[in-house]
């Protein structure tokens, strides 16, 4: 709607122009708000006070200048107020004629061009696969698989991706806990290492290697073993958070191994290059990458003394990896703990050559699960933590993932598993279904009296009239901006909150009109604008992933 009233906005301008009461040089960006108070109108334009410098005229006198020419079919009011602002208020047609537009784009409602096939990557999740996902991965997985979703409709070329840290100390370790759990249970006394993995899911695997291998492994030394308990453990591990992530609604278009990067000599070219090129350096046994050199807070160590590469050294080669694939935006989530990994790999892509604002890292934050008030304590390797599967069959998964997006990704989230299961209009997400589930029941009660409900009919939408009605009008026609918006600053919870304004707007006003009445033109014209109401609801779940019942 916005575009339509920049459009009116400018040809006002140049009519003011051509009157010599404006020169326009240069001519402004328009800026189109909604007022704070919606009873000065619907639209609002600061332009005016841009202009004031550049025209060397009082903001007044600009706005009196610009109202003047603000002559339109669909506008039935403007108006100064404050300092210089123009508040504009449009013709119920207006409205109306773009509310028939909406329906008609169905579930294409709120898709647009803005990132006019821009090819990017997602990658979201990418837990270490040394355990089951907990409800920290699970609003990772939330944001990041609705962030796709967001963008997707935005009009970008989208890929999402799980990169698998299969290489490295955490794997040795997951691969030499499952083995002395394999010992213990063939009837070894082993006094089980602190710093490995304690979990009952260790204990499960190995159950599964007894029952598969015997004791073919039991006299064997150490070396010869944990390959195959590693490799068994991450493969079974693996296929649990891919089985997870799958019935959380959750799926990618590529698992990338980093084991892949040393199998195809990725990371030494990527090394190598580097060298080449100036940008390391050897000290104290260990090879460093100057990132200092390009704002970094220091040098960072990509080569060990010992001679392992580091998991920065990897991360190298693999956002070159990325790059190479033609990707022209990498977006990263990560927990919030790793908000150093921020300057350290903008510093090493501007050092092989590339814009650094290719990549963006969103920082999750952690997440505190309550029960019964208390928050349950989560720890991989102590086994005590809530997997991300006993939420989502406690609460569902519509209910979790709503959960995880309600809130910006970047603040602290309590989630409330007692909350999250109520039937009340307390939990948001019972409250936006409901909606939905109460059209499809007025819908339905249509059809039992007699009513022909036909989309494809044109309705006389005149008795529409009141404001009530057009504030949801209003609400339903802002979906598309909120979703550019949220594809703009990556932020997914936007999408959350204007569902709950929205059928916020709906509850209160099914609760002072009725829909179907004895006026079959005022019947018909309510009906459309609940067809209105319901495809919007549905295609913001569907964005969120959450699921839109006809029945509750």
């Amino acid at each position: 709607m916005k575009t339509a009233i920049k459009k009116i906005i400018q040809d006002a301008l140049e009519k003011a122009r051509e009157a010599g009461e404006l020169e326009l040089s240069p001519f402004p960006e328009i800026v189109v708000e909604k007022p704070k108070d919606e009873t000065l109108g619907d639209f609002s334009t600061n332009v005016a006070m841009i202009l004031a410098r550049s025209e060397r005229k009082n903001p007044k006198v600009i706005a009196e200048s610009v109202t003047r020419y603000l002559k339109n079919g669909e506008l039935s009011q403007a108006e100064i107020a404050g300092p210089g602002f123009i508040n504009i208020k449009m013709s119920q047609e207006f409205f109306l004629e773009r509310l028939r537009n909406a329906v008609s784009q169905g579930e294409d409602f709120g898709r647009s061009d803005l990132g006019q096939g821009t090819k990017v990557l997602i990658e979201f999740v990418s837990a270490n696969p040394t355990g089951p996902l907990h409800v920290g991965h699970g609003r990772g997985a939330a944001v990041g698989d609705a962030l796709a979703r967001i963008l997707k409709k935005a009009g970008y070329d989208l890929s999402a991706e799980y990169y698998i840290n299969d290489v490295g100390n955490q794997m040795n370790f997951l691969g030499r806990s499952t083995w002395l759990r394999y010992r213990e249970l063939l009837g070894e006394a082993i006094e089980f290492p602190e710093d490995h993995y304690r979990g009952e899911y260790i204990k499960d695997i190995a159950g599964e290697i007894v029952d598969q291998k015997g004791k073919e492994f039991l006299n064997k030394p150490e070396e010869e073993c944990i390959p195959f308990f590693r490799k068994f453990a991450k493969d079974n591990i693996l296929k649990g958070i891919e089985k997870d992530l799958s019935e959380f609604r959750v799926t990618f278009d590529n698992w990338f191994s980093e084991q892949s990067l040393y199998e195809d000599k990725s990371i030494e070219k990527a090394v190598d290059w580097l060298d080449g090129e100036g940008h390391i350096y050897e000290k104290d046994g260990a090879v460093w990458l100057k990132s200092s050199a390009f704002d970094d807070d220091k040098d960072r160590v990509i080569v060990k003394q010992t001679g392992e590469r580091t998991y920065f050294c990897s991360d190298i080669a693999y956002h070159q990896n990325k790059i190479n694939r033609g990707f022209k935006k990498l977006i990263n989530l990560m927990g919030a703990d790793h908000h150093g990994y921020v300057p350290r790999m903008a510093a090493v892509l501007e050092a092989m050559g590339y814009d650094k604002n290719i990549f963006k890292i969103l920082l999750v934050q952690f997440v505190s699960l309550l029960r019964a008030g208390e928050k349950v304590p989560m720890s991989t390797r102590s086994g005590e933590f809530e997997t991300l599967a006993d939420v989502v069959k406690e609460v569902g998964v519509d209910a979790a993932r709503y959960y995880f997006l309600m809130r910006s990704s970047d603040t602290h989230l309590d989630f409330d598993l007692e909350l999250a299961k109520k039937e009340t209009p307390d939990n948001p997400v019972f409250y936006i279904q409901y909606a939905h589930a109460r059209i499809c029941s007025i819908f339905r009660t249509a059809e039992e009296k007699g009513v022909a409900w036909n989309r494809s009919v044109d309705v006389d939408l005149s008795p529409l009239v009141e404001e009530e009605e057009f504030a949801i009008i209003r609400a339903i026609l802002a979906f598309p901006e909120v979703v550019e918006k949220s594809a703009r600053a990556l932020e997914v919870h936007r999408i959350s909150h204007y569902l709950l304004d929205l059928v916020s707007r709906f509850h209160g006003y099914y609760s002072r009109h009725r829909v179907i009445s004895g006026d079959k033109s005022l019947t018909l014209a309510r009906l459309f604008l609940l067809d209105a109401l319901k495809t919007t609801i549905r295609n913001g779940f569907e964005l969120m992933g959450i699921s839109s019942p006809e029945k509750m």
